[in-house]
């Protein structure tokens, strides 16, 4: 209401970012109560993928809105519109005060869903402090094109981390290694370990936030596959140390070990 009655595109598009948190929000409560129930036999590992879910629902949603605010400051830097001013920078100001306080409470997190969140209210604070920064330039200048181009910066800043976090999302539904993982370091971890002669099918991807998975089939020496529980632990003690992957089937293997496709 503030936005349309003081005819601010920038307080409009604060307004739109806010409306949208209410939504936003909500998808992020209800899939961190998700995450927290346990799994079943029909979902293994749970629902920590309700995170992922909701964490790619928030980067479009957005995108679409940033689009939205870019194709109305265009048409107003032709036709730039007059501003009321001190009703806009009153209702910027409470609006800061609440994003501020809500930035409070999210800005401290490793979870993607939380993190789109915060991107949600992050837009806002910095839509309500550009409202700020512009209801001043235009009250000592009278230029009212600062209004969409106040819009046009919050709008850049925002589509950047949206489409990262989109990326991240797609990332992990693409079941992609994870960013902090080497596959080569990794390889070679395994292949320190007392009787390791090769690894092959070596898989590493991210369950959730924080939750990563890795399986491999690791051949040993003949004389020591009895010593599987001791391979296993140093391979393990090591992924967990240098990487923090946690969940890991590994199948180990001897030398002479015939795959299926080898069996004749």
């Amino acid at each position: 209401m503030g936005g349309w009655l003081t005819n601010s595109l920038a307080l409009m598009s604060d307004a739109g970012h806010m409306l949208t948190d209410v939504s936003a929000l909500g998808l992020s409560l209800v899939a961190l109560w998700f995450a927290g129930k346990p799994a079943d036999v029909k979902k293994t590992y749970g629902y920590y993928r309700m995170e992922i879910l909701s964490a790619l629902l928030n980067g479009v949603m957005l995108l679409a809105i940033t689009g939205f605010i870019l194709v109305e400051a265009y048409e107003r830097f032709s036709a730039p519109a007059a501003v009321n001013l001190k009703p806009m920078a009153l209702v910027a100001t409470v609006g800061l005060l609440a994003n501020l306080g809500a930035l409070g409470f999210l800005h401290r997190t490793h979870s993607m869903n939380v993190r789109g969140a915060f991107l949600h209210v992050l837009g806002d604070t910095l839509s309500s402090v550009g409202v700020l920064i512009g209801a001043g330039i235009m009250w000592f200048t009278g230029w009212y094109v600062v209004d969409p181009i106040i819009s046009v910066v919050i709008s850049v800043v925002i589509v950047v981390g949206a489409v990262r976090l989109v990326r991240d999302a797609v990332d992990v539904l693409m079941e992609a290694v994870p960013a902090h993982v080497d596959m080569a370091h990794i390889k070679e971890l395994m292949l320190k370990v007392n009787g390791v002669t090769a690894v092959h099918d070596l898989h590493v991807w991210t369950i959730s936030s924080g939750v990563y998975a890795l399986s491999a089939h690791l051949v040993v020496q003949d004389p020591m596959v009895c010593n599987n529980d001791e391979i296993l632990s140093a391979v393990k003690h090591d992924l967990y140390d240098r990487f923090g992957i946690d969940h890991t089937t590994i199948q180990i293997e001897s030398e002479t070990y015939a795959h299926m496709g080898e069996v004749h």
